[in-house]
C-alpha cells in the first residue's frame, strides 16, 4: 500500500485539487445539488472555513483553513467523495481494481493538495479558483460561473447595494 506525504499542519490553511476519473464528464455540474448535499453533510460533520470553492464539469478546487487541532483534511475528502458516488451508477470504464475494492469509479483516488504558505501565496491560489471557469472557457467572466463561491458573493453584494439603494 502506498503511503503518501501529506503535510498535516493543525488549523493550516490549504488549496486543494479533486479530479474525475473521466476528465471529459460533466458529472459535477450536471449533478450539483448531490454535490452541494454530499459537501454539506461532510461539512456538518467536519466543520471548517471554506475560503473559497470553485466546481466545474470534472474537477473542483477549494482552499480551506482548518479549526484549530484539526489536520485531517484527507478524511473529509474521502467522506464528500463517497457521499456524493453513493448516489450515481459505477462508472462504465472502471477497473478490475476499483471493481475489487467497491469503488464506483467516479473519482480519482487521490487529491492534490498544498499548503498555504503566506499572504500572497493566498491570494494566488484564491485568484486561480475564482479565474478557473474562465481559464477553461466556460464563461468569458468568472463573476459568470454559477459553480463557485465568487459568484454567490457577487449575488450577495448585488442585493445589498439594491438594499442600500432601495
Amino acid at each position: 500500500m502506498s503511503h503518501y506525504r501529506r503535510v498535516k499542519l493543525s488549523g493550516g490553511c490549504y488549496f486543494f485539487t479533486v479530479n474525475l476519473m473521466d476528465r471529459r464528464a460533466k458529472t459535477l455540474t450536471d449533478n450539483i445539488d448531490l454535490l452541494r448535499d454530499a459537501y454539506g453533510n461532510m461539512h456538518r460533520k467536519h466543520p471548517f472555513h471554506c475560503d473559497a470553492i470553485v466546481i466545474l464539469p470534472d474537477h473542483l478546487h477549494a482552499v480551506w483553513t482548518l479549526p484549530a487541532g484539526d489536520c485531517d483534511h484527507s478524511k473529509c475528502w474521502q467522506m464528500f467523495k463517497a457521499g456524493f458516488s453513493r448516489h450515481l451508477p459505477p462508472a462504465p470504464s472502471r477497473s478490475h481494481s476499483k471493481r475489487k475494492k467497491r469503488e464506483k469509479g467516479i473519482w480519482q483516488r487521490r487529491f492534490w493538495e498544498h499548503l498555504i504558505r503566506d499572504d500572497d501565496d493566498y491570494r494566488f491560489h484564491l485568484q486561480y479558483c475564482r479565474d478557473n471557469p474562465v481559464k477553461h472557457g466556460l464563461v468569458d467572466v468568472a463573476r459568470d460561473w454559477p459553480y463557485s463561491s465568487f459568484y454567490l458573493r457577487e449575488c450577495v453584494e448585488g442585493l445589498q447595494r439594491v438594499e442600500r439603494v432601495g
